[in-house]
Order: structure tokens, then sequence, then C-alpha cells
């Protein structure tokens, strides 16, 4: 199992930008997908939405339709940290980030959770 760390949140106007970012340390050699998903007001950790995610090895990606055009999810391999680029934010983006990594054995990890507020 690994251990991820998320950053970079925060409160931006519509149409504005963050970047996320999440440092994954400990056993990485089983890594399978890592990513994130959003945990929209009200909802619980189980109910959010996959936003983003990267087969680790591979690079291959895949995105919600909801955020295509708009979100990059990318990783810098001799950090092993996950980066997701946020443009033209949308009120609807608010919620918890959670950042994710799925090995091959072994239960998901996830990180402490990042928050993302986007007002008109």
């Amino acid at each position: 199992q690994v251990q991820l760390v998320g950053s970079g949140g925060g409160s931006v106007q519509a149409g504005g930008s963050l970047r996320l970012s999440c440092t994954v340390s400990g056993y990485t050699l089983n890594l399978d997908t890592v990513g994130w998903f959003r945990q929209a007001p009200g909802e619980h950790r189980d109910e959010a939405d996959l936003v983003a995610r990267i087969i680790w090895t591979s690079g291959s990606l895949v995105y919600a339709d909801s955020v295509k055009g708009r979100f990059t999810i990318s990783k810098e391999n001799a950090k092993d940290t996950l980066f997701l680029q946020m443009n033209g934010l949308k009120v609807e983006d608010t919620g918890i980030y959670h950042c994710y990594a799925d090995s091959k054995f072994g239960p998901r990890s996830w990180d402490q959770g990042t928050q993302v507020t986007v007002s008109l």
C-alpha cells in the first residue's frame, strides 16, 4: 500500500484555475491506477464521482465527460507526484477532491482530501 498527500485546493471565481498535487510514497512498484474523485457538498466519499485517472505505468488517461477539455491529469515520475490542472472552473466543480491509488494487491489508498470551492 502507498501513502498519499494532496495539496493545492482553494477558492476561486468561476472561470479561474487551480492545480492539485498528490505525492505518492511507499511501495509504488505494484501501482496500477491513480487519480481523483470529487465528493460534492452533502455527499459521502463513497458517493464521489471519478474526475480523472491515469494508469501509473502506461500513462493512459481517462476523464469524466464533465471535465474533458478543462482538466488535465499528469504525473512527474521523478517525484512520484500526480497533478490535476483545473481550468475554466465552474460552480459545479466545487467539492472535496480525493486523490486515490489502486495497487495490484491490497486496498485502495486515499489522501486526506482537498477542498475546492468555485463561486460566481
